[in-house]
């Protein structure tokens, strides 16, 4: 499986190499990467927003090394003054807003366009899901989002990416990868709306039943390269079963996969919609509830008063529609009937979730489902926020240092010494207008130069 992975990327990327010298790229598309090195640097930011929640600082001065930030100065520092050699690259941000680089925490890079069909499903392998991953982590890392957790994806084929992205095989974000998640037989990540031999020959190794199932079923996910563990405790609405947004797991399931997680240094999140369903997995200690769509007041305040985070995914819902007229004029309106009347149920109560949650101070990381909306517009759930009630300020945190708390990567998130050097910078101040987010001129993932000037850099023209 590893070996023909490997191929399908290789043969994307010279595929992609012969098209450079005959054709115009399309836009958006990923170039072929080289194997760029992490240089030493020294950023002068006319902003500076180091630690989003704090004071930004005017005319400042990032050194990075080896991947990392080395230190952070008042005012415009030159290479004498900083100890460094005379020929150290200098990277003229002074007049730009810059900031750590965003996080997503919730994203599926293996979905959209085509292969969010059934039909692309039955007929294309892993290989295929690879190189779609490849194209989608490429347009979100142009974004400025350096670092992304993917919850729901083939295994086989994301795995194989977020290892090529570490090594600098490809261009992308840092990727904390679930695999395909632990799910009830007929649940969320099931097989549904297919006749049985076709259900039957599709392999679902996150598919448990009973508690000792389910904690063999997380151990095997750790085992084959899962950085986290994602859990469908609901039911969900894209999924073709008629089951409902209930709770599916039982709450001794839930407890089993939970302690399985944690035991072995994961953390665990969980797919909820269903009111029942969130509760359970807060009682039971999971680190964070993905979507809440129907969490009322009482979830919220157990989310608080446990700790546990929420990852809203609001964007979403205005991409496909929040009334049942706007999903028929959508993307999404040609879905299976079951999926459809679960969407028109649901109408807006997402919004109206999060703005309750913002009101009760519920801590919330960013998170987009990308993959339902177009890859590379995770920013905008960043303006969702604002409009539901957030300052600017507060929904940089989300994509930021709240992000880098609820996927347990303390490394990123803030512009600081010894941190990962992940730095965007935008041509306008976003906390004057948090639109100023739709607009990342410059963006660095452990001290890369992979955009500038709005232009990709450090790769094969």
């Amino acid at each position: 499986m590893k070996l023909r992975l490997a191929s399908a990327i290789a043969l994307a990327l010279a595929s992609a190499a012969v098209a450079r010298a005959e054709t115009t790229p399309v836009p958006g598309t990923p170039p072929h990467p080289t194997a760029p090195v992490a240089q030493t640097a020294i950023i002068h930011a006319g902003k500076l927003l180091a630690v989003p929640g704090e004071a930004v600082a005017s005319n400042a001065t990032i050194v990075t090394e080896g991947g990392k930030v080395r230190s952070v100065h008042s005012g415009f520092q030159d290479a004498a003054a900083l100890g460094l050699p005379a020929d150290t690259p200098v990277i003229d941000l002074s007049g730009k807003f810059v900031l750590p680089g965003f996080m997503d925490m919730h994203v599926h890079l293996s979905s959209g366009g085509a292969a969010r069909s059934p039909m692309t499903r039955l007929r294309e392998g892993p290989e295929y899901y690879a190189v779609n991953a490849y194209a989608n982590g490429y347009r979100t890392l142009m974004a400025g989002f350096t670092t992304v957790r993917d919850l729901g994806s083939p295994g086989d084929s994301l795995f194989g990416l977020r290892d090529a992205i570490r090594d600098g095989i490809v261009a992308g974000p840092k990727i904390i990868a679930a695999g395909e998640g632990i799910s009830p037989t007929n649940g969320h990540a099931d097989a549904h709306g297919l006749r049985r031999d076709l259900m039957e020959a599709q392999i679902r190794p996150g598919v448990c039943n009973g508690a000792d199932d389910c904690r063999r079923a997380v151990r095997d996910a750790i085992k084959y390269g899962a950085n986290v563990i994602k859990v469908h405790v609901t039911g969900g609405v894209l999924d073709e079963s008629d089951a409902g947004t209930g709770q599916q797991f039982t709450d001794e399931e839930l407890k089993a996969i939970v302690d399985a997680g944690h035991a072995m240094g994961r953390k665990v999140t969980t797919h909820a919609h269903g009111k029942a369903g969130i509760d359970a997995a807060i009682r039971a200690g999971y680190d964070s509830i993905e979507h809440a769509m129907w969490a009322d007041e009482e979830s919220l305040k157990l989310m608080k008063q446990h700790g546990t985070w929420l990852v809203p995914t609001v964007w979403p819902i205005t991409w496909v529609g929040d009334t049942p007229e706007k999903v028929r004029q959508g993307p999404f309106k040609d879905l299976a009937p079951n999926s459809l009347a679960k969407l028109y149920q649901l109408g807006d109560q997402p919004k109206k979730m999060v703005r309750m949650a913002i009101k009760l101070g519920v801590p919330i990381a960013l998170g987009t489902d990308n993959g339902i909306a177009p890859h590379g517009t995770n920013a905008y759930e960043m303006l969702e926020y604002v409009e539901a009630g957030m300052t600017p300020m507060q929904a940089l945190k989300t994509g930021t240092v709240n992000a880098a708390l609820a996927g347990g990567v303390p490394d990123r998130g803030k512009i600081a010494p010894g941190l990962a050097a992940d730095i965007v910078a935008l041509d306008a101040d976003p906390l004057q207008d948090i639109r100023a987010v739709l607009g990342v001129d410059f963006v660095m993932r452990d001290g890369i130069v992979f955009k500038s000037g709005g232009k990709a850099t450090g790769i094969i023209q």
